[in-house]
C-alpha cells in the first residue's frame, strides 16, 4: 500500500474553499512579530505581471488523467504504476509561443492520493505552478483542477507532480513550446525523455524513500563537513568540456554494489546503492538502485526507434525526468551540436556527449549517418544505461549494453556554455545576495538548505526574500560530498556573468556556483534539489516576494 505523505495529510480535506483560505493565509499582512508581508500566489501583483505576458489569443485545451496504469516498458517488462492517460512518458504537449494552455488535471489515483502538476521550467503565473501547499491545495482523489497560463517563451520543458516522490512514478510528459520565428534550420525533431525506473518492478518510490530516509547510521555516505574551509569558491567549470579519451569510464564498474542488510539497527537495504562513483559528478553519483533506465519509456532490450534518412539534420530535445540519476548521453558515430539548455539559446558547441542532471534539458542538432546507431544514456556512475536506436539504413540493432566511443570523448556540462547574446542578462550589480548552503548527508539523511529541513506544514517559515525589480545573486554553496541539481521555479537564472540561462544547474560537492536572476515574476517559488529524495527529505526553500 502506498503511504500517505505529510502533504497529503495536510491537504486531504482542502477543497476549493480550502485553496482560497490557503492563498489568503499566505498572502499575509505582516504579523505582530514583525514577519514580512508576502505576495500571495493569487495577489494583484501576480495578476498584473501575468497580464503583461504576450499571448496570441489561442487556447489549447487538454485533459490529463492521473490514474493507476499497467505500463509496458518493452521486453516483457510490465510495471504497475501511475501515469497520465495510461502511458509514460505522457502524451507530448506541443504549443506555439504565445498560446494559452488550459490543462485539466483529473485525479483518478487510488485511495485518498492527492496530486498536482508542476510545469517545469515555465515562467508562469504563481498560482498555476502546481506546488501544494505553497501555491495551491493539492488536488484530491476524484477531483479536477484546471491549470491555465500563457506559454510565452519557446523551449523544451516537461510536467510532473510536486507531491511527495510522485515524480519517480510514471507521471510526467514533455511540454514543447515552439518558436514561430525559429532561427534554427533542421529537417525533423525527436523528443528524448530519460528516466530511472523502479515503480511497480522492485518496489515503489514511497518504499524507496522510507528506506533511504533512515540514513546510513555511522556509515558516512555523503555528509557535510563541519569545517568552513571545506567549501570552495570554484564552480564546476573545471569538470566541463573535458576530453575523457584518456580517462577510464566512470559508468560504475566493480565498485558498484547494492547495500546489504546493515549493522545500523539491522536495517534491510533493498533500494540503497553504494559505491556509485563519478569523476564528472565529483564523487558519489547517486543512492538508489534502479532495475531499469528508460529512453522514451522503453528498456534497452526493446528500445524506442527513430527512423530517418541519411544526411538529414535532426533536432533532439533531451529531457532528464529521472529521480536520482544523471545521464551521460551520446549518439554512436555522431557529433552533437548543443543549441539550447533549459529552453534558452547558447553559443553553439559541438561535442561527443553531454551530461544531463535531473530536471535539465538540452536541445542538440545532429546530421544523421547511414546505418543503425545507439543513442545511449549512461547512468552516470551506476554501471547501467538506457538506450534508443536511430535507424537510417540496413543493419542489426545494437546490443542493449553497447557503450559507443563518444561516451568517452569530449563531454560538455552547462558550466562550459555561454548564453547567446540575445538572452544574456544586462551586467549590473546585485541588489540582493542570498547564500544557499546545501547541507546534510546520507548518515542521517538530513538534506537541507542553510542547515534546515524545509517544512511543508509551514512553507512560508524562513523564506528567502526578494523584491520585484531587484537583480538577485544566489550563491549555491555545496557543503556536502554529493552533487545536487538545484532548480528554481518561476524564473531562469544565469550562471555567472555570461554563462547559460537555466532553471536547473548541477552544483558539485564542496563547490560554489553563483547565479544571477531578475526578480520579475512575483509570488512564492520553490527552490530545491531535483533529486526527488533529497528534495522530499528537506533540501528545499521558498523564494518569496515581499509585498
Amino acid at each position: 500500500m502506498n503511504s500517505i505523505n505529510r502533504r497529503a495529510v495536510l491537504l486531504a480535506g482542502l477543497g476549493a474553499a480550502g485553496a482560497g483560505a490557503l492563498a489568503a493565509c499566505s498572502r499575509g499582512s505582516g504579523s505582530s512579530s514583525g514577519a514580512p508581508s508576502l505576495v500571495g500566489p493569487s495577489s494583484a501583483a501576480v495578476v498584473a505581471a501575468d497580464e503583461k505576458r504576450k499571448g496570441n489569443g489561442k487556447t489549447q485545451n487538454v485533459t490529463l488523467t492521473a490514474a493507476r496504469a499497467m505500463l509496458d516498458l518493452g521486453g516483457g517488462v510490465m510495471a504497475d504504476s501511475w501515469a497520465f492517460s495510461g502511458r509514460t512518458p505522457g502524451k507530448e504537449l506541443r504549443l506555439s509561443a504565445g498560446d494559452t494552455l488550459a490543462a485539466e488535471l483529473s485525479n483518478q489515483l487510488p485511495g485518498r492520493t492527492t496530486t498536482s502538476i508542476h510545469w517545469h521550467g515555465i515562467a508562469l503565473r504563481a498560482d498555476m505552478d502546481g506546488v501544494p501547499p505553497a501555491t495551491q491545495a493539492a488536488v484530491r482523489a476524484g477531483s479536477n483542477f484546471t491549470y491555465r497560463f500563457v506559454t510565452d517563451r519557446p523551449g523544451t520543458y516537461f510536467f510532473h507532480p510536486h507531491v511527495g516522490v510522485q515524480l519517480d512514478r510514471g507521471l510526467y510528459g514533455p511540454l514543447i513550446v515552439e518558436d514561430p520565428k525559429e532561427p534554427l534550420q533542421y529537417d525533423d525533431e525527436w523528443v528524448v525523455v530519460l528516466d530511472d525506473w523502479v515503480d511497480g518492478v522492485t518496489g515503489t518510490p514511497d518504499e524507496v524513500f522510507a528506506e533511504v530516509r533512515q540514513g546510513m547510521g555511522g556509515m558516512d555516505m555523503g555528509g557535510s563537513s563541519p569545517s568552513p574551509s571545506s567549501s570552495s569558491s570554484d564552480d564546476m567549470g573545471d569538470m566541463g568540456g573535458m576530453d575523457m579519451s584518456n580517462m577510464s569510464m566512470d559508468g560504475g564498474g566493480s565498485d558498484k554494489a547494492s547495500a546489504s542488510p546493515s549493522g545500523s539497527g539491522g536495517m534491510s537495504m533493498k533500494f540503497m546503492l553504494m559505491g556509485a562513483e563519478s569523476r564528472l559528478l565529483g564523487g558519489d553519483a547517486g543512492d538508489v538502485e534502479y532495475p531499469y533506465h528508460l529512453v522514451n519509456g522503453r528498456v534497452p532490450a526493446d528500445p524506442a526507434v527513430y527512423t530517418g534518412k541519411p544526411g538529414k539534420r535532426v533536432r533532439l530535445r533531451i529531457i532528464n525526468a529521472g529521480g536520482d540519476t544523471a545521464y551521460r548521453v551520446a549518439l554512436g558515430g555522431h557529433k552533437l551540436t548543443i543549441t539550447r539548455t533549459d529552453g534558452f539559446p547558447v553559443g553553439h558547441q559541438q561535442v561527443d556527449a553531454l551530461l544531463v542532471g535531473m530536471g535539465e534539458r538540452y536541445d542538440v542538432l545532429v546530421t544523421l549517418g547511414d546505418g543503425v546507431f545507439p543513442l545511449v544514456a549512461l547512468a552516470e556512475g551506476k554501471d547501467a544505461s538506457g538506450m534508443a536506436v536511430v535507424r537510417t539504413g540496413s543493419g542489426s540493432a545494437p546490443k542493449p549494453t553497447v557503450r559507443p566511443a563518444e561516451l568517452n570523448g569530449m563531454i560538455m556540462t552547462a558550466s562550459q556554455l555561454k548564453a547567446a547574446d540575445a538572452v544574456r542578462l544586462e551586467t549590473k550589480k546585485a541588489d540582493r545576495v542570498h547564500r544557499i548552503e546545501l547541507t546534510g548527508g546520507m548518515d542521517k539523511y538530513d538534506w537541507g538548505i542553510n542547515g534546515r529541513r524545509f517544512d511543508m506544514n509551514d512553507p512560508t517559515a524562513n523564506p528567502l526574500l526578494v523584491k520585484q525589480g531587484e537583480r538577485v545573486r544566489l550563491d549555491f554553496v555545496n557543503r556536502t560530498t554529493m552533487w545536487h541539481p538545484m532548480h528554481l521555479h518561476g524564473h531562469t537564472y544565469q550562471l555567472g556573468t555570461d554563462g547559460p540561462r537555466k532553471d536547473t544547474t548541477i552544483v558539485l560537492p564542496k563547490k560554489t556556483v553563483s547565479v544571477y536572476l531578475d526578480a520579475d515574476n512575483p509570488g512564492q517559488w520553490m527552490l530545491h534539489c531535483h533529486n526527488a529524495y533529497h528534495g522530499e527529505a528537506g533540501m528545499m526553500a521558498l523564494v518569496a516576494y515581499q509585498a
